[in-house]
C-alpha cells in the first residue's frame, strides 16, 4: 500500500474508493497463501464494509472527516471494540463479556472516518518483544519469509498488516518497545509519544507506569496524523526539520554493544549520510543507561505492576495461559513494596540525570534493535534463549519508556538487506518537534 497522503489523494481525486481500499485489504487477509491468519484474531469485515459503503456515500456529498476518512487501519487486541471480546492474545481471557465501548483510541479513529478491519495479534497479554503466540500463532516477518522470523512483538501482528498490506496502518501499544521493536524488524516506521499523552482508557493494561499507545505505518508523515487523531488534536501538515545543523547525540556505551554486523553496518552508514546533510553527530557519555538495569535488580516496573494488575486472573485461571507468560507475570510476586517504591524513585531520579546529558541535543539516535530478526524456532525450542534474545531485543528500545520520552524508528538499510531500524529519542512532550526530526531524517535517508 501507499502512504496514507497518496491513499487520502487517490480517493479524493476519485482514483480508488474506501470499497475497493477495504475489499483489497480482506483479499490480501484471506490469501490461503499469506498471513492474515496469524496476524488477526478478530476480523470485522461486514461492519468494515459497511462503514466503507457509508464513507464513500458521505464523500460523495463532500463530508471526509478527517484525512483518516474511508482507510483501512488495524487495531492491536488489546484495545477494546464495542461488541469483541479483548483477548489481549490469550485463550484466559474468552469468557469475558464483550467490551460494551470502544477504547479511546478506537472511538477517535472511528470519528476520524478510518475503517478499521481488525485486531491484531499479539505476544500474550504483551508480555515480549518477540512477537510469539502460541495460541494464535506467530505471523512471519516480511523480510526471509522462506525461514520464517519473527516479526517482532508486542504488536506483531500490527506490524505485519501493514507490511503486507492489509491495512493502511496499525494502531500499537508500547511499554518496553512494542511498536518499535516489530516496526523496525518489518521495515517499517513506529512511533511511541510520551507516556502518558495519549488516552490509554479501554486499553488492557501492563503497567499503568509506562503504558503508551500510537501508530505503526509506511512513513513519519504517516505516524505523525495517526498519532494527531490519537492525540485528540486536528491533523496537520507535517513539517519537516532541516536535518542541516540538527544535533543528534549517539550513546558511546551500551546502546552499541553486541551489535549484529548488518546492524553496525547500516547504523554507521545511516550516520554518515545525516553527517553528509549537514547533521552533527556527537559522540557522547550516558552513563545512566548503564543504570538502569541496576534499578531494575529486583524485578521491573511491568513486572510489578502486570501481578498486581492481574493476580486474580493468574489464580483462577493461569492454566490456560501460556507458561512464559505465566512465569514472568507470578515474578512480579516476588518484588516488595519496598522494591517497587525504589524502582519508581530511582525511575524519577534518573530522569533528571538524563534530562540534563540530552538538553543541548535535538535527539539521541541509537539502533533500534541490536539484531535482525531471528527464526521463530529459536524461540518455541529453547527457554533461555527466549529470555536472553528478548533482554537484548528490547534493550535500546526500553531507554525511551523508563525515561517516559518519546520515541520514533524508521528504517535504514539498504535496498534488499535485513530491515534495521534507526531509533532517535526526544524529550518529554517533545513529540512534535522529534517527528518533524524524525520526518527531516526519513528524507536524508532516501
Amino acid at each position: 500500500m501507499d502512504t496514507l497522503q497518496e491513499i487520502a489523494d487517490a480517493l479524493a481525486n476519485g482514483r480508488t474508493t474506501s470499497v475497493r481500499l477495504v475489499a483489497e485489504a480482506f483479499e490480501r487477509i484471506e490469501d490461503p497463501n499469506g498471513e492474515g491468519g496469524r496476524t488477526f484474531i478478530h476480523l470485522f469485515k461486514d461492519a468494515a464494509t459497511a462503514t466503507a459503503e457509508a464513507s464513500d456515500a458521505m464523500r460523495e456529498h463532500g463530508i471526509v472527516p478527517s484525512p483518516l476518512a474511508g482507510i483501512p487501519i488495524s487495531v492491536k487486541d488489546l484495545c477494546d471494540v464495542a461488541g469483541y471480546t479483548t483477548l489481549a492474545g490469550s485463550r484466559a481471557l474468552e469468557h469475558r463479556p464483550p467490551a460494551a465501548a470502544d477504547a479511546a483510541v478506537v472511538a477517535r479513529l472511528r470519528a476520524a472516518g478510518a475503517v478499521i478491519v481488525g485486531t491484531t495479534n499479539i505476544n500474550e497479554f504483551a508480555l515480549g518483544v518477540v512477537g510469539v503466540n502460541p495460541h494464535y500463532g506467530t505471523p512471519r516477518n516480511p523480510w526471509d519469509r522462506a525461514t520464517g522470523r519473527i516479526p517482532g512483538g508486542s504488536s506483531a501482528g500490527a506490524a505485519v498488516s501493514v507490511a503486507d498490506g492489509m491495512a493502511a496502518a496499525a494502531l500499537g501499544t508500547d511499554t518496553a518497545g512494542s511498536i518499535r521493536v516489530p516496526a523496525g524488524l518489518c521495515g517499517l516506521v513506529g512511533f511511541k509519544p510520551t507516556v502518558g499523552r495519549i488516552p490509554t482508557e479501554g486499553v488492557f493494561p501492563l503497567s499503568f507506569t509506562l503504558d503508551s499507545v500510537g501508530p505503526l505505518a509506511r512513513s513519519v508523515a504517516c505516524c505523525a496524523s495517526l498519532d494527531s487523531v490519537f492525540a485528540g488534536t486536528a491533523p496537520s501538515p507535517l513539517r519537516p526539520a532541516p536535518v542541516a545543523h540538527a544535533k543528534i547525540a549517539v550513546p558511546n556505551s551500551l546502546a552499541l554493544d553486541d551489535l549484529d554486523e548488518a546492524v553496525s553496518a547500516a547504523f554507521q552508514s545511516a550516520l554518515a549520510r545525516l553527517s553528509a546533510a549537514g547533521a552533527q553527530i556527537v559522540e557522547i557519555g550516558f552513563p545512566e543507561l548503564n543504570e538502569i538495569a541496576g534499578i531494575h535488580r529486583h524485578g521491573t516496573i511491568p513486572s510489578a505492576e502486570g501481578y498486581a494488575l492481574h493476580r486474580e486472573l493468574l489464580e483462577s485461571r493461569g492454566h490456560l495461559c501460556d507458561a512464559m507468560a505465566a512465569e514472568r507475570l507470578r515474578g512480579g510476586a516476588k518484588i516488595t513494596a519496598a522494591d517497587y517504591i525504589a524502582m519508581l524513585e530511582g525511575r524519577a531520579a534518573l530522569s533528571k540525570h538524563a534530562d540534563r546529558v540530552t538538553a543541548d541535543y535535538d535527539a539521541v539516535a541509537m539502533p533500534t534493535v541490536p539484531i535482525i530478526a531471528p527464526p521463530i524456532t529459536d524461540f518455541t525450542e529453547d527457554r533461555e534463549r527466549w529470555m536472553a534474545a528478548n533482554a537484548l531485543i528490547l534493550r535500546n528500545t526500553v531507554v525511551a519508556n523508563f525515561l517516559g520520552r518519546c520515541a520514533i524508528t524508521l528504517p535504514c538499510q539498504a535496498a534488499g538487506e535485513a530491515p534495521v531500524g534507526l531509533m532517535l529519542m526526544g524529550e518529554r512532550m517533545g513529540d512534535r518537534a522529534l517527528l518533524r526530526l524524525a520526518a527531516g531524517v526519513e528524507a536524508a535517508l532516501g
